[in-house]
């Protein structure tokens, strides 16, 4: 029974015969590398294993031997070795091998793209723009199932991405750092399911609508966990990998963009006017303030009592006074800023729903509303002030009349005597 080879010790003298070029003691520490890892794949598929089983994971033994040989920095095989022949059937097509890697790194870009629109205004339409790669990343998975991941990795670009990797592999630093990356792969990718969690989460607290999106980015978080560890032995789970990836990475580069905004936002007004001083809000968008608490409206009135409009307010200096104004998105139903200016009163935004005749606040309200209301909601009455420069034309005595108040001095005549 032991001496009957394994799947392992074939597919290894296969691998041995293909790189036969090289100086012994070069194909030993290559053999020895990666025997544990083959070792670890025969094992997960199972006692008995064939050699067909481990060539439909890693593909045929010779361009296993020729990917290790271009990692590893080594020269191509001469014109006699044994590797020419088995790559020879290869060459005649190489279109389908190619439109499968270019559907793969398309799509890849273009949900990179996506992602970042949706996070950067945390707004869930910018995912319906996942229906334009999709018809270029399903036939690029097509070919990839039909044809295999092996006529993919022996492509003239894949070649000479294993060569430029073998290359930074031999610099010290660039060794140092492709090391240190693959020590994070196993937390990259759980790191990928935290993403688009919580990526889910914030749009659905932000459009309640978005709720349907969660259990698609839950299952691309599943299926992260589960095909990143297994690349190593299935390179065919690229076409899982890379695009989850593309989607974290494009994430979170828009919520990085997104932070950015709301922190120039917030310092916007200070840098163009340093000498006025005003107060934000939690989103960081300026605000008025009277006696401690924040004003979101001014209303003006005239001295009958009559509301003004179009009224612009200025500080002292003959700065404007300007703060965010808010608006109705009307597809959304929500309150969001629409601008900034010095022009007031500005309508009231209402919240709400609406029922099935479009009735805002409906009893029986299943969508969400927002409504912009230009009325004053008070009436003022104005108090009548007498100013000074009203009554002076009164409280002096006149000079051709006695006052009313000269009665007291009248002649001593007009009192009684006794």
């Amino acid at each position: 029974m032991s001496d009957k080879p394994t799947a392992v010790r074939v597919y290894l003298a296969r691998v041995r015969t293909a790189l036969a070029d090289l100086p012994a003691s070069e194909i030993e520490e290559i053999l020895e590398d990666v025997r544990p890892h083959l070792a670890e794949l025969e094992a997960d598929l199972g006692e008995g294993a064939r050699v067909e089983a481990l060539i439909e994971r890693l593909g045929t033994p010779e361009s296993y031997a020729a990917e290790l040989r271009a990692s590893g920095g080594y020269p191509p095989p001469s014109e006699g070795a044994a590797t020419v022949p088995a790559a020879a059937p290869a060459s005649p097509s190489l279109l389908k091998p190619r439109i499968a890697l270019w559907g793969l790194m398309i799509s890849a870009a273009a949900l990179t793209l996506i992602a970042f629109a949706a996070a950067i205004n945390v707004e869930p339409d910018a995912l319906i723009a996942i229906v334009l790669p999709a018809p270029v990343f399903l036939i690029s998975l097509a070919l990839l199932l039909r044809g295999g991941v092996e006529p993919v990795l022996a492509l003239p670009e894949m070649a000479r991405l294993r060569t430029s990797l073998g290359r930074l592999r031999e610099q010290e630093e660039g060794g140092k750092a492709l090391r240190y990356l693959g020590s994070l792969r196993p937390a990259w990718w759980v790191l990928c399911a935290l993403a688009l969690l919580t990526f889910g989460v914030l749009l659905m607290l932000r459009h309640r609508q978005a709720v349907l999106l969660l259990p698609f980015l839950l299952v691309a978080g599943v299926a992260a966990v589960w095909a990143g560890p297994r690349l190593r032995t299935d390179r065919r789970l690229l076409w899982v990998a890379v695009p989850v990836s593309a989607f974290v990475i494009g994430g979170a580069l828009g919520g990085f963009g997104a932070a950015v905004d709301l922190i120039s936002n917030r310092n916007a007004y200070q840098s163009a006017s340093p000498y006025y001083q005003s107060s934000s809000d939690q989103y960081g968008n300026d605000q008025l303030t009277y006696g401690g608490q924040s004003v979101g409206n001014v209303y003006a009135f005239d001295a009958e009592g009559k509301p003004l409009t179009e009224v612009y307010l200025y500080d002292e200096e003959g700065r404007p006074i300007t703060v965010t104004r808010y608006g109705c998105e009307r597809s959304s139903g929500t309150k969001e800023k629409i601008g900034s200016d010095n022009r007031f009163p500005r309508p009231r935004i209402q919240l709400g729903v609406t029922d099935d005749q479009g009735n805002f606040d409906g009893y029986n309200g299943y969508r969400s509303a927002c409504r912009e209301d230009p009325n004053v909601p008070f009436s003022a009455a104005i108090p009548k002030v007498t100013t000074p420069s009203t009554a002076s034309p009164t409280t002096p005595p006149s000079p051709s009349a006695p006052s009313s108040t000269s009665a007291p001095t009248a002649p001593p005549t007009t009192t009684p005597t006794r």
